[in-house]
């Protein structure tokens, strides 16, 4: 599936490159940046693993009027697989932070909005907590601060993260001998009947969507993908969320199995003010299983919080 974006980079303090990708809706590349430096800016942060195919609603229906970027998380997409090995919550964060500051520079001088999904959402919430000033509203797609459960109070739930937390530790040494296998699963003809036998994709989610999806995934380091998925599952972000004062729109899929329904509806509970929306017959893959229908919402809540203009609206 062909995008029409130009891809920069900032680099890490240990000289890792993190790719950003601006599409460029039909413009040639030579004129990208000055036509789109005064247009409204919308960020886009990626789940765990995740191809930029997933946006690609989001960024039919903003591209044309909007300045729209995306980004790779460490060994994801263009990015390099981190120098020093970090995958911390805490590295993700400095590089969204970095991306963030390039944006501004190259445009108009004012903070992006922040479209974030699954993993994205812990990445953008942590921002919060450092720099509130560059997350002036934000949309919260199929993902929670934490880990599933994190907020939940009581014995019982810190015995299942941590059982949880020692699982993936102790798989680590086997990743060598696991990733042939996974990879070529990942490779075949099974991996989407899998994912529709066991509910984690709808029977609305397109073949070729989740095909490129598997691809990418095939591609990505296995050492990336662990260490991210290992970073994640340590603190959380849950503490920031009644501090937040940005407009912010919470995204939730009805039949997610990855990040469970109780964990978007606490942060509707904790943020009574934001714009919430529960997306019917559609899982965690629900940028492409819905993605008209979420890529709506989203331009209609820029319109509505004042953060782009009325003759914008959808």
């Amino acid at each position: 599936m062909p995008y029409r974006r130009v891809t920069r980079f900032v680099t890490a303090p240990d000289g890792t490159r993190i790719a950003y990708h601006t599409h460029s809706g039909g413009l040639p590349e030579e004129q990208v940046e000055r036509e789109m430096a005064s247009r409204p800016s919308v960020l886009l942060s990626n789940g765990i693993g995740t191809s930029e195919n997933f946006w690609r609603h989001i960024v039919a229906n903003l591209e044309q009027d909007h300045r729209v970027v995306h980004w790779n998380y460490r060994g994801h997409g263009h990015s390099d697989e981190a120098h020093d090995g970090d995958y911390s919550v805490s590295a993700q964060v400095d590089d969204l932070e970095r991306i963030t500051e390039a944006m501004m520079a190259a445009g108009n001088g004012r903070p992006p909005h922040h479209i974030a999904f699954s993993m994205g959402v812990r990445i953008l919430v942590e921002l919060c907590r450092r720099r509130p000033e560059l997350v002036p509203a934000m949309t919260l797609i199929a993902g929670a601060p934490g880990a599933a459960g994190a907020w939940r109070e009581g014995r019982l739930a810190r015995l299942g993260l941590g059982a949880v937390k020692q699982a993936i530790d102790a798989f680590t040494p086997l990743l060598p001998l696991a990733s042939p296998i996974v990879r070529a699963f990942l490779a075949s003809p099974l991996a989407y009947p899998a994912g529709r036998l066991t509910g984690t994709l709808r029977a609305r989610a397109p073949r070729a969507d989740l095909d490129e999806f598997f691809s990418s995934l095939r591609r990505m380091s296995p050492e990336a993908y662990w260490k991210t998925l290992q970073g994640l599952m340590e603190g959380h972000a849950w503490d920031v969320l009644p501090k937040v004062e940005a407009p912010t729109q919470i995204i939730a899929a009805a039949d997610d199995l990855i990040v469970p329904l109780s964990d978007m509806l606490h942060m509707r509970e904790v943020l009574p003010s934001a714009r919430w929306l529960l997306v019917e017959d559609a899982g965690h893959a629900g940028l492409v299983e819905a993605g008209s229908e979420i890529a709506d919402a989203v331009r209609t809540f820029l319109v509505d919080k004042g953060i782009e203009p009325p003759s914008m609206a959808p």
